[in-house]
């Protein structure tokens, strides 16, 4: 068999000699078949240069990776601002007004905030006998900006559905929209001055939140403006939890409840998405090297940046993207690479490059846990309550005249969990599970709310409510809010407004609350009347 060509020219110039008098001559080989190169290397005598062979041609240059050299650039740019600016970071999105409350909050796991701060911002006229307010909820990452204001005339999060004649009308309502609790745009959370610490930074001090922990602010901002009773409380996404939070705890306040894309309890799909975000947040070494106490240091924007770009991919439809997206390509003209290459890819990369400063680390990983531990069922709420319950005594270290005492160790710490010393076993087959767990059978089979959910409800008989839902939503699936209607129905209500959102109305999955001016906003503004 001939010796391929491309082969013999390699093979010609891995070897041929450099110096034009012996390139000609055969190499000479000395004892046990080493070539005169290697018996000079092995009695120690200088290598001469022409004997050396030539550099093999360059045929797989490695790849460069402009991403990577951005990200190195940004973390010396904050590198070098942190050490002209001083260690206080600030995330708040504009002017807002704020809300001080001197009480002490017991948490619904244990944990006590001395006094609080509520950033908060508002739409229309408070009338005479305050019966026309509406608490406006937020989403996860969302400030209280839902709409620009003559202080801060940046367009807010929700600026259409806001204003005279809007969905809600600021002619007829009064609008309040707070940062919740554990946020980082103006209130309480991880990146606000402990006062019990020396105005250090809560960091990972801060306790454990629920949706409970902060509809309960939000009702001493409502008590301190002197509302007793809301006409609507409004939510989307965690806002939605928060709305059916907030009925639920305080139904003699509410008026009327608005749910859309949001659930009565989260489930494993949703509680998943949110743990790989924060493991992906938590091994960025500017966050896993100062245990979550970076604020005299470097963000970790890198695991940010990556935790925005899985968010995104939970916001979004996949029929939405197909249309928009596609499987082009940034640029057909340049080779494949390992960076952000498709269209989708380098969107993602953007939307995270956005966002990776806009938001405090610690406050996604307290909020996005408010979220996962979100359930409205019976057996929860009244574990809950037995918890409150037996840390009640703790307020009393508040008191006038009574030192603080050190926190308490050991297993009486709730948040000092241990890992299991087994992991979770795949089982061969759902059967059982399906045959004991009537809950799962519920949700996946005949769309019944489970029992406990049920029982977890009651208290919403008499209040109207609005639910909605996207069928592209992928984040907080339909299922969950005709979940939540059915639950409803359950208790006896009979004002009850379910509107589910097809394919063919809107593709902007999980999303479209903030985008579906006619569809989502219609529903809303024919509800609120």
């Amino acid at each position: 068999m001939s010796t391929p060509r491309a082969v013999r020219q390699l093979a010609n110039g891995l070897f041929r000699r450099t110096n034009p008098r012996t390139r000609f001559l055969p190499i000479q080989r000395g004892i046990h078949g080493t070539s005169k190169l290697g018996s000079q290397a092995a009695a120690g005598q200088p290598i001469v240069e022409a004997e050396r062979p030539s550099e093999t041609p360059v045929v797989n240059p490695p790849l460069s990776f402009p991403c990577l050299d951005a990200l190195d650039k940004k973390t010396q740019t904050l590198t070098n601002k942190r050490s002209l600016s001083g260690p206080e970071p600030s995330y708040a999105p504009g002017a807002t007004e704020t809300f001080h409350c001197p009480s002490p909050l017991l948490l619904d796991w244990g944990g006590v905030l001395p006094s609080f701060d509520i950033a908060y911002e508002t739409w229309g006229t408070l009338n005479s006998d305050k019966s026309n307010a509406i608490l406006l909820h937020t989403g996860l990452s969302a400030s209280s900006h839902a709409k620009s204001t003559p202080a801060n005339s940046k367009p807010g999060w929700w600026e259409k559905f806001i204003g005279p004649g809007a969905p809600i009308d600021t002619d007829k309502y009064f609008v309040i929209c707070t940062n919740v609790l554990g946020g980082c745009y103006g209130s309480t959370g991880p990146s606000s001055k402990d006062p019990l610490a020396n105005d250090q930074p809560y960091a990972t001090r801060f306790p454990i939140l629920t949706m409970q922990d902060m509809v309960r602010a939000q009702f001493r901002l409502l008590d301190w403006m002197g509302i007793e009773k809301l006409y609507a409380s409004v939510g989307s996404s965690m806002g939605g939890m928060q709305s059916l939070a907030a009925s639920v705890l305080h139904p003699e306040r509410v008026g009327k409840l608005v749910s859309i894309s949001g659930c009565a309890r989260s489930h494993p799909y949703s509680v998943a998405m949110r743990h790989t975000q924060r493991q992906v947040l938590m091994n960025d070494p500017a966050w896993s090297s100062t245990r979550g106490n970076y604020y005299s240091a470097i963000p970790p924007h890198a695991g940010m940046k990556l935790a925005r770009e899985i968010a995104t991919v939970t916001y979004r439809s996949g029929p939405e993207w197909e249309l928009r997206f596609g499987r082009r390509r940034a640029d057909p003209s340049k080779p494949p690479a390992l960076c952000p290459d498709f269209l989708i890819e380098t969107y993602l990369d953007h939307a995270g490059e956005k966002w990776c400063l806009e938001y405090d680390a610690n406050s996604l990983l307290y909020v996005s846990k408010a979220m996962d531990l979100f359930d409205l069922g019976k057996e929860h709420m009244d574990m809950l309550e037995g918890v409150r319950a037996s840390n009640a005594h703790k307020l009393d270290q508040f008191a006038a005249d009574k030192p603080t005492p050190k926190p308490e160790s050991g297993s009486a710490d709730l948040c000092n969990l241990t890992l299991p010393d087994t992991p979770y076993e795949e089982q061969e087959s759902t059967a059982e599970i399906m045959n004991d767990n009537t809950d799962v059978k519920a949700a996946t089979q005949d769309n019944e709310p489970p029992a406990d959910l049920v029982k977890g409800m009651q208290g919403l008989r008499d209040i109207p409510a609005l639910v909605l839902g996207v069928a592209s939503d992928i984040l907080f699936p339909a299922w969950q809010q005709r979940e939540i209607a059915a639950a409803l129905r359950k208790v006896g209500n009979r004002k009850v407004t379910h509107v589910e959102l097809g394919e063919d109305r809107s593709l902007f999955g999980h999303d479209t609350f903030l985008l579906d001016l006619e569809g989502v906003g219609g529903e809303l503004k024919r509800f609120l009347g």
